[in-house]
């Protein structure tokens, strides 16, 4: 993948073209960047990280009487400004980019539930619905 970034779609698509394939050296240093890649924060921080849009995601499913929005706020600026962090580290960090990207979108899900139940009447259709049962 990192050739694929040195030296563009171009450059990458042209090696195959030519009907050469990577040598054993060009084999090996594929190999290497992608275990340093590997055991690198670079891969294991974003992948820590993950847990927090996947609880997110699966709060989705349950009622929005549990939801702070003081922590939902919390969690939309804190993925928003990492965002950013994550698109100007050099070398860029692109896994790091989509974890809080998911995030930020997970969250205003999230803040949207609890303001339509707070503020557009959910508490009441809420209320009827347990009534009904």
């Amino acid at each position: 993948m990192r050739q694929f970034f040195n030296r563009g779609f171009n450059g990458f698509r042209n090696q195959f073209r030519a009907g050469r394939r990577f040598n054993a050296e060009q084999a090996d240093n594929s190999f290497k960047a992608w275990r340093d890649y590997f055991f690198s924060t670079h891969f294991w921080g974003p992948a820590a990280n993950w847990g927090i849009p996947i609880a997110a995601i699966a709060d989705c499913q349950k009622s929005p009487e549990i939801i702070s929005p003081n922590m939902t706020a919390s969690l939309i600026l804190y993925s928003v400004l990492f965002s950013r962090f994550a698109w100007m580290v050099q070398p860029r960090n692109m896994l790091l980019l989509a974890c809080h990207l998911t995030n930020t979108a997970a969250q205003c899900t999230q803040m949207f539930r609890y303001y339509n139940y707070e503020y557009n009447g959910g508490k009441q259709q809420l209320a009827k619905k347990s009534a009904l049962k």
